[in-house]
């Protein structure tokens, strides 16, 4: 169809559906923005003894909620070893028999598998595994957004764009900075056609190019808009007068 190169913002592991972003063409180059952040999964874990729903939520509430020490398990794509991650939210919301219906917030990069298998490791849970999980977010994405199709209706917009008709094909698509606007500060150009051009090349910002500031930190990365029109991402660098650098370009939308 035209696109040279693909990539995804975090994978999903094998038998788990739900959102997978993916990025087109010069967007990959933005995987780097939205990688590792928090996900959220509603799922079924099944444990190998009877146990009641609030004794086992209590177990989770006590061990497995807030900060924690976590093996990756070994089939992963990282290196195996001990890592801190965080459990924002684990609910357990139905029961039926020994399988548990649950919802978790995550940090990016934790492993809900090996979430379960440790909370079945307790003596006093007698094992649990994953029988079913969905991701209903990750990061700024989820199930919510108009964009969020599932394979057959991907597959239909294909069928219609290889007929000559891409109306559903566009409606999946978000702009670069349209996505770029979910995860960090917005910054507004005020300068001319001859100044804009530099910068589309790479030129590096000056505090003078923007009427307004918001709060940014040194270091912190922001977008940089055109009006409607996204121009780049930039990092903030130290100082604050006119003329001096006041950010270096990270991806130029050129």
């Amino acid at each position: 169809y035209g696109i040279k190169k693909t990539s995804h913002f975090g994978t999903l592991d094998p038998m788990v559906t739900g959102v997978l972003p993916i990025a087109l063409g010069r967007a990959c180059k933005f995987t780097g923005f939205f990688l590792g952040h928090d996900k959220e999964y509603i799922g079924v874990m099944h444990v190998h003894k009877e146990n009641a729903l609030e004794i086992l939520q209590k177990i989770i509430d006590e061990n497995f909620v807030g900060k924690i020490m976590q093996l990756p398990p070994k089939k992963s794509s990282v290196k195996r070893a001990v890592r801190e991650r965080e459990i924002k939210k684990f609910e357990l919301l139905e029961i039926d028999e020994k399988d548990f219906l649950f919802l978790t917030e995550v940090q990016g990069g934790t492993y809900i598998r090996k979430l379960l298998h440790d909370l079945g490791e307790r003596e006093e849970v007698g094992g649990a595994h994953m029988a079913e999980l969905r991701r209903v977010r990750a990061g700024v994405f989820s199930e919510e957004d108009k964009e969020f199709r599932n394979l057959y209706d991907f597959e239909k917009a294909l069928e219609d764009f290889e007929n000559g008709d891409e109306t559903l094909l566009r409606e999946m698509i978000t702009p670069a900075g349209d996505a770029i606007k979910k995860v960090m500060k917005v910054l507004q150009l005020n300068v001319d056609a001859k100044r804009l051009k530099e910068l589309l090349t790479g030129k590096k910002l000056i505090r003078k190019d923007f009427d307004k500031i918001v709060g940014l930190g040194e270091g912190e990365d922001f977008a940089v808009f055109n009006k409607e029109n996204f121009v780049e991402i930039a990092e903030r660098l130290p100082g604050n007068s006119p003329n001096s650098f006041f950010a270096r370009p990270k991806f130029v939308f050129n």
